[in-house]
């Protein structure tokens, strides 16, 4: 029966981080699996179809990557994938391709063997280590890769939605969002600009109902498709003054230049909020948002097995 061998996974795999080293930022998932079929010639079976559904190429390539997060060398987050130095060093220590994919199977095991309840001593586990792949991906030992993958999956999908609508968002509509926020972390928004030239601010803030203990908060709000650069900070922390501290929410992110500007700021006080830190702040006060604001963003959690940690 046709396989994909260690070898073949390890090629796979090195060439994934080769894609991803390429973007220090990260890639979304299924970005990064269309690179690396594009880049790859898959043979009949690699790209042949499991008969649950799903490309071959792409569950083992899944499959494998969990190995290379519990080996500490590939971070996921909302999708997105993205080499840890570690896995860089990886990728020099072991320039063989079995020998790389060998040696995050190994450190996988070790994980494994490290969480509470591990059986370390089951002949499965130590016979998987020596299997194939696409053997591997078969195995009742790799349940928990199994769930790796789906909640990997469910995830990237839920995201890929999410932040598709936030960018959609009428820009009044989005900035009235991040008063929401703001309101909701026991900030007290007393204005809100309207449509029209607003000078640089968007939203004013307190700590306090009267406004009459420091510091004024100033947000800017960007409902926008490109990064700001370092001249867009430096307009917005132009209308700054001594006791103000700056939010800049961009849907868009930050230039490498424009995050060092804020990070070493002396004299200004300012935080950048992209897209991801903003949903993360949405999801951590979800609570204390009004009706009215949770239909601006509606979210539903959906409860199901969880991968291990």
């Amino acid at each position: 029966m046709a396989e994909i061998t260690r070898k073949r996974t390890g090629e796979l795999l090195q060439e994934l981080f080769a894609i991803l080293l390429a973007s220090p930022a990260g890639l979304p998932a299924r970005e990064a699996l269309h690179q690396l079929a594009a880049s790859v010639t898959l043979t009949p079976y690699e790209a042949g179809e499991y008969e649950s559904g799903g490309r071959r190429f792409e569950k083992v390539v899944r499959f494998a990557t969990v190995d290379c997060v519990k080996a500490g060398w590939l971070v996921k987050d909302k999708g997105t994938w993205s080499v840890t130095d570690e896995g860089r060093q990886a990728l020099q220590v072991y320039p063989h391709p079995e020998e790389f994919y060998r040696r995050a199977v190994k450190l996988y095991a070790e994980w494994k063997a490290s969480q509470p309840n591990s059986d370390t001593g089951s002949a499965s586990t130590m016979t998987n280590e020596l299997k194939p792949a696409d053997e591997i991906s078969a195995s009742p030992d790799t349940s928990a890769k199994a769930v790796s993958v789906t909640f990997d999956e469910a995830e990237e999908q839920a995201w890929s939605e999410i932040s598709a609508y936030l960018k959609a968002m009428n820009p009044y509509d989005f900035q009235d969002l991040v008063a929401d926020l703001l309101r909701a972390m026991s900030y007290h928004v007393n204005w809100v600009s309207p449509p029209g030239k607003d000078g640089g601010v968007d939203i004013l803030a307190w700590p306090d109902p009267l406004g009459t203990r420091p510091p004024r908060i100033k947000v800017q709000v960007k409902r926008q498709q490109q990064a700001v650069s370092v001249e867009g900070l430096r307009s917005f922390m132009a209308v700054l003054g001594d006791n103000d501290v700056g939010l800049f929410v961009c849907t868009g992110g930050f230039t490498k230049d424009a995050e060092y500007e804020a990070r070493t700021q002396e004299k200004r006080r300012i935080t950048l909020i992209g897209l991801e830190k903003l949903f993360d702040l949405w999801v951590e006060h979800y609570d204390r948002l009004s009706d009215q604001a949770r239909r601006r963003l509606p979210l539903r959690p959906i409860r199901f097995l969880a991968p291990l940690n």
